[in-house]
């Protein structure tokens, strides 16, 4: 499964200008000081944790066909590789020449957007003398989108919650009134979701306001063109420097009534990179789904963290990859697939890549982490209900170099929330939230620690339904060179282990303990 829909970027004609290195750099600053402020804008306007401490979200520019040329620097990494591919899916959809000024698109398909129905993305046109020149785009983690609770026991999307079409929320500046109140009528928080709906909005017309001074002094096309040229051009100066040939690793999943394996051959010819996931397990009617569009940025998200860091992102650095996966399998599931909880997999394959390289790349690879955890709550408390999702983060893998970072997320670079905030958010108490002291493997260079999460339910509150997220409670992450594995994650409730699975029902002085894991060490 290339990424789709494709356009023919090898082939596309170069305008006649050549910017020079100062130029360009001086261009750049300033197209990242428009998604920044965007991005500033969006935080400050949201309704939910989610965006404001959770950093769960996404801000792109992108030419007219849907190319990125500038992410925010706060945004989720690998969303570079999701929000470009949804605003060439609204172009299939709705052609430049049916776009007028304010409309705004806005969807949830999994398939189209980032990989699951909790994430909404809105994309704006951007005009400039009346001639469309860019996009900008939008996705966040809502606080709820009805249905069950986000766990892994959905079968089908359809337990999952509110399905969005591509379709506009805005038609020239007019809001689509069927479409607000069906989103409000299906949502447990309205006013968080459609305020975070609102914020993202506002983000987008500020992206399009700031770029018109820029658009005076610059063309997009020669600009985007400069940036692909030479972003393309240093990753594949990267993967030439990898001998040519098959490289491939294994990594497990929990899974449920048996582990979810994950197959990654890494196909290396000259500048370019295939990867294909055949002999991975097939789909399964479990929320852990992993969408090709979202298979693809993950993938490609670890090559570029792996091989050019340093690389601004934009669509040059994704030029050298390709993906596949067997339709109906894990990574390129059919509908109605569920996928609330695709990145307890899709976390993982960053350090699928890693494991695969890591005879030809010993110096730069990690050893084995963990994706971070969350924990989802609903219920009525003080007469109103509410809905709150927050995450804990883990301990990631040592490198030859140094030892495991302790409480991070990777690859989502999502944040905890404040205990403050989960305070007020919902009827709980955090008795504590500490590193959990040497659950990182042991060697050389130690695995990074996990965290351990103990809060109690108030004993005013009704009962709360609770989800819990969690991986890596059977498996370990690894280590690499001999180095040992981190300890499991941990889920105990009342003093007694349980699967996290299922969502729980809390009662009022319940005690809940999660214990994220450990990262695996480097060497002996």
């Amino acid at each position: 499964m290339n990424r789709l829909p494709q356009t023919n970027f090898n082939q596309e004609t170069q305008p006649e200008h050549h910017l020079s290195s100062i130029e360009l750099e001086i261009l750049w600053k300033r197209l990242i000081s428009v998604v920044d402020e965007a991005s500033a804008a969006f935080v400050r306007t949201c309704f939910s944790t989610l965006v404001r401490d959770g950093n769960d979200f996404a801000i792109v520019l992108t030419d007219v066909e849907g190319r990125s040329l500038a992410q925010s620097t706060m945004s989720l990494p690998g969303f570079i590789g999701c929000l470009p591919a949804t605003v060439r899916h609204f172009l299939d959809k709705y052609p430049p020449e049916t776009m007028v000024s304010g409309d705004v698109f806005i969807t949830n398909d999994p398939w189209k957007g980032s990989g699951h129905i909790h994430d909404v993305t809105t994309v704006r046109p951007i005009f400039h003398q009346d001639k469309l020149v860019a996009f900008a785009a939008v996705v966040s983690h809502l606080p709820d989108i009805g249905g069950k609770l986000r766990s892994n026991s959905s079968r089908e999307i359809y337990e999952e919650g509110l399905q969005i079409p591509m379709m506009k929320l805005l038609d020239a500046g007019e809001p689509n009134q069927v479409l607000i109140e069906m989103i409000t009528q299906n949502i447990r928080v309205p006013d968080q979701g459609m305020g975070d709906i609102w914020a993202q909005v506002s983000a987008c017309k500020m992206m399009s306001q700031r770029l018109q001074d820029l658009l005076q002094v610059v063309d997009l096309k020669i600009l985007g063109a400069e940036l692909r040229k030479r972003s393309e051009k240093a990753m594949r100066d990267a993967v030439r420097k990898i001998p040519d040939g098959i490289y491939r690793s294994t990594v497990q999943h929990d899974g449920f009534e048996e582990p979810l394996i994950i197959q990654c051959q890494l196909d290396v010819q000259g500048d370019s990179i295939h990867i294909d996931f055949t002999g991975s397990s097939p789909q399964i009617a479990r929320a852990v789904n992993v969408v090709p569009i979202y298979t693809f940025a993950y993938t490609v998200y670890g090559l570029k963290a792996l091989l050019r860091a340093d690389v601004p992102n934009n669509e040059g650095c994704f030029m050298p990859f390709t993906s596949s996966a067997p339709l109906g399998s894990l990574f390129n599931p059919t509908y109605p697939a569920a996928s609330g909880g695709r990145s307890a997999i899709g976390h993982l394959l960053p350090a699928a890549v890693f494991k695969a390289l890591a005879d030809v790349l010993p110096e730069k690879v990690w050893a084995g982490g963990s994706p971070n955890s969350s924990m989802t709550m609903s219920g009525e408390w003080q007469g109103k209900r509410f809905a709150v999702v927050n995450f804990l983060n883990a301990g990631q893998g040592a490198t030859a170099r140094r030892a495991g970072f302790s409480a991070m997320s990777f690859p989502g670079n999502l944040g905890n929330t404040p205990v403050e905030v989960m305070e007020s958010s919902a009827p709980i108490r955090v008795l504590r939230r500490e590193i959990r002291r040497n659950s990182g493997g042991r060697g050389i260079h130690n695995g990074g620690d996990g965290i351990s999460f103990e809060f109690e339910i108030l004993k005013d509150a009704k009962s709360v339904t609770a989800s819990f997220l969690m991986t890596q409670l059977k498996s370990v992450p690894s280590g690499l060179a001999g180095g040992g594995g981190g300890l499991q994650g941990r889920l105990v409730i009342n003093g007694v282990d349980v699967d996290p699975t299922e969502p729980k029902s809390l009662q009022p002085g319940d005690l809940v303990l999660m214990e994220t894991a450990g990262g695996g060490a480097y060497g002996i």
